[in-house]
C-alpha cells in the first residue's frame, strides 16, 4: 500500500486515510499517534481524517480495514472494496495478486470505465462505537 500511495501521489492522486475506530476501542488513535504510525509504516497519505464517531466510515459502509474507495475527478465513487485480490496476510502472497486500486486508477487515467468497480474488502473489522 505504501508504494501505491507514493505512485498515486506522483500522478496527482489525493490519498486520504480515514481512521474510524471509536475511543477506547482497538485502532483508535489521536493525530499525533496517527502520524507516528504512518511514519513507522512508511505510509504517506496526503492527509488523515480522524473519524472517531464513525460518520465517514459508516457513510461508505466500511466494515473491514482497509476498505478502499477510489473517487474520480467528478466526485463519483469509481471503485470500492479490497486493495487487492489476495486476502492472505503474508507479504509474499501479493506478488501474484491483482491490485484493484492500482488497476482502477490506471483505468481512470486512461479514460476507461473501471473494469472491476467493486470487490469484497477483507481485514480486521472496523471498531465503531455505538
Amino acid at each position: 500500500m505504501q508504494a501505491l500511495q507514493r505512485d498515486a501521489a506522483k500522478e496527482g492522486v489525493v490519498w486520504l486515510q480515514v481512521i474510524s475506530s471509536a475511543p477506547g476501542l482497538e485502532g483508535h488513535v489521536n493525530g499525533a499517534e496517527a502520524e507516528k504510525l504512518n511514519a513507522s509504516r512508511d505510509a504517506s497519505p496526503a492527509g488523515t481524517l480522524l473519524d472517531p464517531d464513525g460518520t465517514i466510515g459508516r457513510r461508505y459502509a466500511a466494515r473491514h480495514t482497509p476498505t478502499m474507495a477510489v473517487i474520480d475527478a467528478d466526485g463519483t465513487l469509481a471503485y470500492y472494496g479490497a486493495i487487492d485480490s489476495d486476502s492472505n496476510w503474508h507479504p509474499d502472497s501479493i506478488k501474484g495478486a491483482r491490485n484493484h486500486v492500482r488497476a482502477a486508477l490506471a483505468d481512470l487515467k486512461a479514460g476507461r470505465p473501471v473494469e472491476v468497480a467493486k470487490t469484497r474488502a477483507y481485514g480486521c473489522s472496523v471498531k465503531y462505537g455505538n
